[in-house]
């Protein structure tokens, strides 16, 4: 990772597990009701994981397949 771009993608992949560690620290710091205010950040980190986990395993997936397939003889 080289440049702006490189540094905005490094800090792009890592704003969803800070998100987490954000809320959980928030999650413990905070007493009663207040605690409930955590939980949308926490479910919106937990979903942004999840669902570039799931699109990473579905590239990687379709990758896979396509370098599987035979190609035209050379």
């Amino acid at each position: 990772m080289s440049g702006p771009k490189g540094f905005s993608r490094g800090l792009l992949a890592l704003s969803s597990p800070l998100l987490i560690v954000l809320a959980l620290v928030a999650l413990l710091l905070r007493q009663g009701p207040d605690r409930w205010q955590v939980l949308p950040a926490l479910l919106i980190g937990v979903g942004l994981l999840g669902h570039s986990a799931l699109s990473r395993r579905r590239r990687r997936r379709a990758l896979l397949a396509a370098l599987r397939q035979p190609g035209p003889p050379a």
